[in-house]
């Protein structure tokens, strides 16, 4: 499974349009396969979208995208493209112990986080969020942990879901209490071969209606 993740800046005061067009759009796209998930940035860098879609492998995502505009007529891709400032595309894999992206309503307030990590230290990474995960299910659930493949490298996706945003700060206060978390200290606690970061940046994410997870 991979999942290809579709980062796009919009242009002030376009967001409702975009969502609507988006989701219209939406109703014949799903046809050849759905989304895993449609947000927007609440925090964080303002003005964009990110969608999410989950395909077998590269080969199928290029002949669904193919045929999906080739029968489109029109219909697909959705016409957005007046609003457009950037747009990014990153592939990812998931963790062998990522859930999977299933629709369902866990939030309505996602916080993304996004985190680059020095070449080759994908594997100890791997070591001290596999050991570090069980401690901080135990308050609240994880909705996607992913690794980059294609776009920007060397990229860690870990994406969280709330109530509210009272929730997520009372969350991350209780598991930095336990000394079992982030994965960091409990690596060094286990004795675990630690792991370096570049780079760290959040959003804090809400779903779209259409969204398949809210």
């Amino acid at each position: 499974m991979i999942y290809e993740v579709r980062t796009y800046d919009i242009k002030p005061q376009s967001l409702t349009e975009v969502e609507k067009r988006f989701g219209e759009a939406y109703e014949y796209r799903k046809k050849h396969s759905q989304l895993a998930a449609y947000w927007h940035t609440e925090i964080g860098p303002l003005n964009q979208v990110i969608h999410v879609w989950p395909y077998k492998d590269l080969e199928e995502r290029r002949k669904i995208r193919d045929t999906a505009v080739k029968e489109g007529a029109g219909k697909w891709p959705p016409n957005t493209a007046e609003f457009m400032v950037r747009q990014r595309s990153d592939i990812f894999y998931q963790f062998e112990f990522s859930p999977e992206l299933k629709p369902g309503r866990q939030g309505p307030f996602f916080e993304m986080r996004i985190y680059t990590y020095a070449t080759g230290q994908l594997e100890n990474l791997t070591r001290a969020w596999k050991h570090a995960l069980p401690y901080r299910l135990k308050f609240g659930p994880a909705t996607a942990l992913w690794y980059s493949e294609l776009g920007g490298l060397n990229q860690f996706i870990h994406v969280w879901p709330y109530k509210t945003l009272d929730e997520r700060w009372a969350t991350r206060e209780k598991t930095r209490q336990t000394g079992d978390w982030p994965p960091s200290a409990a690596a060094k606690k286990a004795g675990l071969p630690a792991y370096h970061l570049l780079h760290q940046e959040n959003k804090i994410l809400m779903p779209a209606a259409f969204s398949p997870i809210q």
